[in-house]
């Protein structure tokens, strides 16, 4: 089954599913949401899911679904932050005012 990226708002991040069912939760991306407003604060994937670029899904994931819903992205996580600087065409979701704080 293909890994999919699901929004778990109840515990404030999204989850990666894969494994033979795609049940099992092989990674997530922590967020804090305000006003307008999406903070990436920390992103994680289970050392056994690793080398598969599930990373990669999960950011585009959640900052697809950010651009969804109209949300400034605030990427405070180094890995987040780092995905969208080598993906400019996300760099726009980074208020233009707060880029240069995160290296964009």
């Amino acid at each position: 089954m293909e890994p999919r990226v699901t929004d778990r708002p109840e515990k404030s991040r999204y989850e990666i599913l894969a494994g033979d069912d795609g049940t099992e939760t092989a990674g997530f991306a922590e967020y804090h949401l305000s006003e307008g407003e999406i903070a990436f604060i920390h992103t994680e994937i289970d050392p056994r899911f690793g080398g598969r670029g599930l990373g990669g899904l999960l950011a585009r994931g959640a900052l697809d679904d950010a651009r969804a819903r109209g949300l400034s992205v605030l990427p405070y996580c180094p890995f987040i932050r780092g995905w969208i600087g080598k993906h400019p065409e996300y760099a726009e979701l980074v208020p233009e005012t707060r880029r240069a704080r995160f290296g964009l």
